[in-house]
């Protein structure tokens, strides 16, 4: 009897091997033909770069706007190259050619905010920052530009 026992409870544990092995050889099959309709992975660009012929900055500007940038809670959202709660400063760099337009646009940015441009984050506005001292932060920045 005990020899019976042992003997069933053996075959039933093929029988359980033999199942398992099928339930598993169709999930592998389910998986490799959902990531086949999946297709390509996108690929987004983050930083949207901005084609133009960049200006040379004055390097009194860039070291003011450093000090002021350093001064101020601008390092509380941002680093200089990763992506933190808001754009790293050479991605901004990187996006923005080196010209007048552009240093005034961001500087009008630092002081009234915004969103939008680089995802969801939000930008809060800093109404007590001078339009000459937002324009040497954005010098500064836009040094940071890969050459």
């Amino acid at each position: 009897m005990l020899m019976n026992l042992k003997s069933q409870i053996i075959k039933n544990i093929n029988t359980i091997r033999y199942f398992l092995t099928i339930a598993a050889g169709f999930c592998i099959v389910a998986c490799n033909q959902n990531e086949e309709k999946k297709g390509p992975v996108k690929v987004v660009d983050y930083i949207k770069k901005i084609e133009g012929p960049s200006d040379t900055l004055s390097a009194p500007a860039v070291q003011k706007g450093k000090v002021l940038i350093s001064y101020s809670d601008c390092y509380t959202c941002h680093t200089e190259d990763k992506r933190a709660k808001g754009p790293a400063f050479k991605d901004i760099a990187a996006r923005y050619p080196v010209q007048q337009v552009y240093i005034d646009l961001l500087a009008q940015k630092i002081i009234s905010g915004g969103f939008g441009i680089w995802g969801n984050p939000v930008m809060d506005p800093h109404p007590h920052v001078t339009t000459q001292d937002a324009r040497l932060m954005v010098t500064y920045i836009l040094s940071l530009k890969e050459k």
